[in-house]
């Protein structure tokens, strides 16, 4: 079976080529050793049988983040035959230096030169003939969300034949280099996973996955000494300067460019969304539009009334009841089908009524900005804030995210370089990041009184900004430089946001229908042994001291199953009008910042340790309530004062 392994930098393609090569038989599942997936599908290709790795992204093959670091141990310790590196066409000067670095590595490389239709609308003519006769491997021009090129490297793959050893690119740097290259050489003996060269050339710039395999005696202190002796710092420099000189050499006559006018309209559009003057108010029509109107009115006004008045309660839900009192005669049953905590009448309703109609829709407006550009440039904006949260604009992706789903989002942090800042981004995320669903729900609601909605969302703001700061005093370390892949603006491809949206809505409900209905299931077991009544008696006193009624208690147990379960709890309880607009709000803070989902949760502890968990869900626990009490005396104080007041 032929080893195919997909490199390359994130947003560059790698997935949807390998979506296209392998179809739907593809097993995602965590490297030993670490929390980052990586996505393998078998396959024949032309007859012959393969095996396609999609790898993390990685821009160098010396690790800055756990993923980069995979792709590397993955290459290393299971030395693919062949490694198809991924680039972007647009951006193929910086992307080439990683090209070089797999040749001198010893891998056999196909270069896929991907977005030539974006490359050739920037003004850019590539001569990737010249560039494949230059390395003396096959470079592949390809479109690839379009399926442009796909045959060709699916031939490519297929035809190639095991050497019988490698033929290794060498890269010619000044005499001086070449000696310690040959100097580091000479002190190296055992198998990196790499050729010998390439292991010298990174132990000169300082590699740390190489360089923590030594020990401080024998071998290690042989590479310490060479190290020392010739100047390591310098030689780092060096190295990535005489690098970066080869790839201009070999792009020569390879790159021409003339840009056209869409092309440097698009580019001024892009700066403008990353200049606070111009992108922080782009930001908050997008939020408006996208948020607000589209997910919290259309999502969770309109099409959550119409699935759940209209299709549930006065189609499915009564055509299940006459079927279930026809046919079912024992009491029990019934109520576990069709009563208040029964399978159909609140699990099934609550995920497919009410839960998904919020979902897709926040993922069909992820999806377009996705597939636009624009996340990207919204984390340079976001950079700037989050310095003060001691994190940097990557963390705006899991916070993206977490308005989907917090589960997810907290996954997403391993994607941060240092511990400190996975444990800041998954306590913010936890405590003042809705899922799409509660964030719906809640913005749907409050939005019967404009003010109300203000504060709900300048208090979560406010709280979000306080939080992480202080978080960040607390917790030692530093931020870790900021660096993003910038793709261009470009128009989003529908099939494309749509396969995603129905992608991540079929994984959404793979994930939360059962759920859903295990948690029915638990509570109408808690109910028909008596063991709600007394877990709700204990909730009761915190309902109370917030000024909420004591149905709220139940609404607050649902919240910790999951947090769009109680939500929509919360839903139901003000469509029977239990609440006036002020408790609303105030059931809105606390319910918003109260502790984290079970499948969150499960996901915190896998990711931060169970210590660490625990202490966040301590921390928001007295959080959220102390929030929600505040709240309820700030509506109190005012209340007397407020002519048409929110209680």
């Amino acid at each position: 079976m032929l080893k195919v392994a997909l490199v390359g930098s994130p947003n560059v393609g790698k997935s949807v080529i390998f979506n296209y090569l392998t179809g739907r038989y593809v097993a995602v599942s965590n490297y030993p050793g670490t929390t980052v997936e990586v996505a393998k599908g078998l396959v024949t290709l032309r007859g012959v049988a393969c095996e396609i790795v999609d790898t993390p992204g990685i821009y160098s093959l010396i690790p800055l983040t756990e993923e980069e670091a995979v792709t590397r141990r993955l290459l290393c310790a299971e030395r693919p035959d062949v490694v198809v590196h991924v680039i972007d066409a647009k951006q193929i000067k910086r992307m080439l230096s990683l090209t070089l670095d797999l040749l001198e590595a010893g891998f056999a490389v196909v270069l896929v030169v991907n977005m030539m239709d974006e490359a050739k609308q920037a003004g850019l003519h590539l001569e990737l003939p010249r560039l494949a006769d230059k390395l003396g491997i096959p470079v592949l021009a390809t479109a690839a969300v379009k399926k442009l090129g796909l045959g060709e490297l699916t031939a490519c793959i297929a035809s190639f034949q095991k050497p019988g050893s490698p033929v290794r690119y060498h890269s010619h740097f000044p005499p001086e280099l070449e000696t310690a290259i040959a100097d580091m050489e000479s002190v190296l003996s055992s198998d990196y996973g790499l050729s010998k060269r390439l292991a010298a050339l990174l132990l000169l710039q300082q590699d740390p996955v190489l360089l923590a395999r030594f020990s401080p005696n024998g071998s290690g202190k042989a590479v310490s000494d060479k190290l020392n002796r010739l100047g390591k710092e310098d030689l780092s420099y060096r190295i990535a300067l005489e690098r970066q000189k080869s790839v201009t050499g070999l792009l020569q006559d390879v790159v021409s460019r003339q840009a056209s006018q869409a092309f440097v309209f698009r580019n001024k559009l892009g700066e403008w969304a990353r200049r606070p003057a111009t992108g922080i108010p782009l930001a908050c029509l997008v939020l408006y539009f996208g948020l607000y109107l589209f997910v919290g009115k259309f999502g969770a006004g309109f099409l959550v009334d119409y699935f759940d008045q209209i299709i549930f309660k006065a189609y499915i839900i009564p055509w299940i009841k006459a079927i279930v009192l026809g046919q079912i005669p024992w009491e029990w049953a019934r109520d576990l089908l069709i009563g208040d905590y029964g399978l159909v009448s609140l699990g099934f309703r609550y995920a497919i009524a009410i839960i998904l109609p919020v979902v897709g829709s926040f993922f069909f407006i992820f999806a377009l900005l996705e597939d636009c550009g624009y996340l990207p440039r919204l984390a340079m904006l976001a950079d700037r804030l989050f310095k003060c949260l001691g994190l940097n604009g990557r963390a705006v992706i899991p916070v993206i995210l977490g308005f989907g789903c917090g589960t997810m989002a907290v996954i997403v942090t391993r994607t941060l370089e240092t511990k400190r800042e996975r444990i800041l981004a998954t306590f913010l995320l936890s405590l003042t990041i809705p899922c799409s669903a509660q964030l719906g729900v809640v913005v749907a609601l409050l939005s019967v009184n404009p003010l109300a909605l203000g504060i709900w969302g300048g208090y979560i703001t406010l709280l979000f900004i306080a939080v992480g700061w202080l978080s960040s005093k607390v917790l030692s370390g530093e931020r870790s430089p900021f660096y993003m892949e910038i793709p261009p603006l470009r128009l989003p491809v529908l099939a494309n946001v749509l396969m995603k949206v129905y992608t991540r809505v079929i994984y959404y409900l793979a994930e939360i229908l059962p759920v859903f209905l295990i948690t029915s299931l638990l509570l109408w077991c808690a109910d028909y042994g008596g063991l709600l009544p007394v877990l709700v008696s204990y909730i009761k006193p915190v309902t109370t001291l917030l000024g909420l009624p004591e149905a709220m208690a139940s609404i607050f147990l649902l919240g910790f199953f999951r947090r769009d379960y109680g939500t929509a709890g919360l839903y139901d309880l003000f469509r029977l009008g239990a609440l006036s607009t002020g408790q609303l709000l105030v059931a809105a803070i606390t319910l918003t910042l109260f502790v984290p989902c079970v499948a969150q949760l499960a996901a915190m502890i896998k990711e931060r340790g169970l210590p660490t968990a625990l202490v966040m869900l301590l921390l928001i626990i007295l959080l959220s309530v102390l929030s929600g009490f505040l709240a309820n005396v700030f509506l109190y104080l005012v209340a007397a004062n407020w002519e048409g007041g929110l209680l």
